[in-house]
């Protein structure tokens, strides 16, 4: 049950950023005795791998305080976030090796929490995409970077409590979904509202 857990919250953490899990996964799984990756894993705590993570994570960090670059950044992350989510829910949940991954081929149901992982990251993302430029009109931009910084960290907050108390998960995720439904919400409101005003 705490390794599901654990699988949600990476892949969550995931939807918001797709590095900031990644890198906590792979820094953890390499320095400590907190996450323990199966085989079909361990390239993830590779220094090469880390490296890499961590140049990406600077370029997604920057792309994304950056008002109209932001939502560019979205719709290309919305293919790497679910990969990530996927990832990091399988690391994570250590449910499945690399002989689960090649029997998949087979059609066998074996990539279950990958697939799991990439939607619950795709969902985090979607809200996340959808909120951003209503916040960006709102604000004349000045709300992008503010909301893009507390996006990263609640990222790597999510991501270190999924792999050090993963029971924390279970409050974590509905506040930080909470808080995309009412945004998408509110996009949609001020949709209604220009154009009632709009009209005749």
């Amino acid at each position: 049950m705490l390794e599901i857990l654990t699988g949600t919250g990476l892949a969550s953490a995931a939807g918001l950023n797709a590095y900031v899990p990644l890198l906590a996964v792979g820094i953890l799984a390499r320095y400590t005795d907190l996450l323990p990756l199966g085989p079909g894993w361990q390239w993830l705590e590779h220094p090469v791998v880390l490296v890499v993570l961590g140049v990406l994570l600077v370029l997604e960090v920057a792309a994304d305080k950056i008002p109209a670059v932001d939502s560019v950044n979205d719709v290309v992350q919305t293919f790497v976030r679910p990969t990530s989510g996927g990832i990091t829910f399988g690391a994570g949940a250590s449910a499945i090796t690399a002989a689960d991954i090649a029997s998949a081929a087979d059609g066998d149901g074996s990539w279950w929490p990958i697939v799991v992982g990439a939607l619950i990251a795709l969902a985090f993302h979607g809200l996340k995409a959808a909120a951003r430029p209503v916040l960006n009109t709102v604000t004349f931009g000045a709300g992008g970077p503010v909301v893009s910084t507390a996006e990263d960290i609640a990222s790597a907050v999510t991501s270190l409590l999924a792999i050090v108390l993963p029971i924390l998960v279970l409050v974590v995720l509905p506040l930080t979904a909470a808080v995309g439904i009412w945004a998408w919400r509110s996009r949609r409101r001020r949709r209604r509202l220009r154009a009632g005003q709009a009209g005749p």
